[in-house]
């Protein structure tokens, strides 16, 4: 397909940046009062991505419509600004669990829908800005996501994906390992004809991610560490007599 014949193409499925241009002209309420920058993360597709799909390619198309769901998500607050999404019939589960709304989406965010409560993340005690700040801060490089494959186009598009980032941050007192932690997944896309999403579903295992982020273990609390002088314990066992 052309550089033309893509240009011809939803606005939501193509380059994520173009999203954001036309959002910026049409007063998107964005969560940091400001539109998004990506820089940092196409640097990283750029070095480390594996696959590079062809503009205008099924498997192009389909990138882009996740990314541009993505970007909605985490920094449209509104969800009838949402470009990518049936707004009133769009609904998201994770491996076999309850649908969320758009809007129960845009108040949780995608880490707490996509993560089940379990013994080292709890997602009904996290909120949309803890949940992103104990992921940006575990992958302080960056957590990038891109599609492998596509097993079948349109109405029902069903899709393999990896998300990657270098685990150089503790998580929740977990110490860092330095590995590159890869989760890689399948997921079903449910398509209007104009290739809008009314429902997704995502498959990935949370235990085995979750594994590697607790693989370090825990690191040592220094605030039970005795401070001052090193003799304090000590002079403290003849302050009774």
């Amino acid at each position: 397909m052309s550089a033309t014949q893509s240009n011809e193409l939803p606005l939501w499925v193509q380059d994520r940046d173009k999203v954001i241009a036309h959002s910026t002209e049409t007063n998107v309420e964005w969560r940091n009062g400001k539109s998004p920058d990506y820089s940092r993360s196409k640097q990283n597709l750029a070095q480390e991505s594996l696959y590079n799909h062809l503009e205008g390619s099924l498997e192009g198309i389909v990138q882009n419509l996740v990314r541009t769901f993505e970007m909605e998500v985490s920094f449209k607050t509104n969800p009838q600004q949402w470009l990518s999404v049936v707004k009133d019939k769009f609904r998201v589960s994770t491996n076999g669990g309850r649908d969320f709304t758009a809007e129960e989406l845009g108040a949780k965010g995608t880490y707490n829908v996509f993560m089940a409560d379990s013994e080292h993340y709890k997602s009904s005690e996290e909120t949309f800005e803890s949940s992103h700040q104990i992921f940006h801060s575990t992958f302080p490089q960056g957590f990038p996501w891109e599609l492998i494959e596509v097993y079948s186009g349109p109405p029902h598009v069903t899709f393999k994906w990896r998300h990657w980032g270098h685990f150089r941050g503790e998580y929740k007192g977990f110490a860092p390992t330095g590995e590159t932690v890869e989760i890689v997944g399948m997921s079903v896309a449910h398509v209007t004809d104009d290739l809008k999403i009314s429902s997704m579903e995502h498959y990935f295992d949370n235990s085995l991610f979750l594994e590697k982020l607790t693989a370090g273990g825990k690191q040592e609390d220094k605030s039970n560490l005795t401070s001052g002088c090193p003799f304090s314990g000590w002079l403290n066992k003849f302050k009774k007599s």
